[in-house]
């Protein structure tokens, strides 16, 4: 009896020691946090919560995926079939979306299906951190070769011209920081890089002539000189620096912001939600906000680091790309470094669409450990097992 009681504790010790070395729980904890930073900062004390609440169904639905996924074997991503197989249901879906989809503010960029709604882009930039990962994972010791470069970014390209025709700018130019940056990382040649920004220029040209809006011509103006107009195209960005600096060192307390509260900050909850968490928590709460920020890169470069083969590595790197864009162009924006371009900050602006890709994302990398390198594995097994 005794002795059926211990092979009970040890399997079950065993099943623990699995499950905890595989979830890097600081990584976690820290996404956690920074949604609830979000929550906090959306939250109404007085009259409607609505998306307060639609905000909480999404993260427990959010969280949920993220440790299903991580018992997930993905080294199936591997596979040319599956990985073209995603690419391909990417571009019907964003083609569809084209014809069916619903404009909001300006942008034909979601899915209502009545009682939510679904934007597919965010799903769009995880299929393509995959497919390049494996493109580059197979070829990095040809990643020179200008032929590559250029196939590549067509299927970039692709995913990010259908982006810009609904009109999403924000998430094309995060489509294409991603590709640069796993290109970057994957080894390229300096005279690629000037023939890079030489496209970059010639393409803008083009899309300032002929795709871009009305209104995103006046926002990119607007940057040039924010104050301008600022009872009209100038107002966000005016009055997002406006509650960003008068948060001061402690900010003004919860629920206390004059600039979000009294709605003069337009997307409080959304494009502009780092200007309101800054004026309610002041700058101490801002250096707070980004040493969790910080801690999720870093782990995530260290799951890179520790990846099981190149794929699993370009994976890591596309994802710290995805967050790092994000974060950079959202505060950007917000302090009036950057035009408004409508992105979110990652893990605390409102949408479920981009919380659950977000969350996948940590997901994926987390079933990814299961199998990374031997040695790496080992060391966290035993030092669970002597934790527990």
């Amino acid at each position: 009896m005794a002795l059926s009681v211990g092979n009970s504790n040890f399997k079950h010790q065993r099943w623990l020691s699995f499950v905890t070395a595989d979830i890097d729980w600081a990584i976690f904890f820290a996404a956690l946090l920074l949604t609830c930073a979000g929550l906090v900062t959306m939250y109404s004390f007085k009259g409607d919560n609505l998306l307060f609440e639609k905000q909480i169904i999404s993260l427990g639905l959010s969280v949920a995926v993220f440790f299903t996924l991580s018992f997930f074997d993905f080294r199936f991503l591997r596979q040319s079939k599956v990985s073209m197989g995603l690419y391909l249901a990417v571009i019907l879906i964003l083609t569809a979306l084209l014809f069916g989809g619903r404009t909001v503010k300006g942008a034909q960029s979601w899915f209502d299906f009545g009682g939510f709604a679904f934007q597919p882009v965010d799903l769009a930039k995880v299929v393509l951190i995959a497919v390049l990962s494996k493109y580059f994972s197979r070829r990095h010791i040809e990643i020179a070769n200008l032929r590559h470069l250029i196939i590549s970014g067509v299927y970039t390209s692709l995913i990010a011209f259908l982006v810009l025709l609904q009109p999403d700018f924000g998430s094309a130019i995060i489509i294409m920081m991603i590709w640069f940056g796993m290109v970057w990382i994957s080894g390229i040649s300096k005279k690629h890089i000037l023939g890079f920004f030489l496209f970059v220029v010639v393409s803008s040209l083009f899309l300032w002539s002929q795709v871009f809006e009305e209104y995103q011509k006046q926002r990119i103006i607007n940057f040039m000189n924010p104050l301008a107009d600022i009872r009209g195209t100038g107002y966000n960005a005016f009055q997002s620096t406006v509650a960003v600096g008068s948060g001061e060192l402690l900010g003004k307390g919860v629920g206390f912001g004059t600039q979000s509260r009294l709605k003069f900050l337009p997307e409080y909850e959304t494009d502009f939600i780092f200007s309101a968490f800054s004026e309610e928590w002041g700058f101490l709460g801002v250096l707070f906000l980004f040493s969790l920020y910080g801690l999720v890169f870093w782990r995530l470069i260290l799951s890179a680091w520790h990846g099981a083969t190149n794929f699993e590595t370009l994976f890591c790197v596309g994802a710290v790309v995805f967050f790092l864009s994000h974060f950079l162009i959202h505060v950007g924006m917000n302090i009036g470094l950057l035009p408004v371009t409508g992105t979110t900050l990652p893990f605390m602006s409102y949408g479920g669409s981009h919380l659950l890709a977000e969350y996948s994302i940590l997901g994926v990398i987390m079933g990814m450990r299961k199998y990374r390198r031997a040695a790496d594995r080992e060391s966290a097994t035993n030092e669970v097992v002597g934790f527990v």
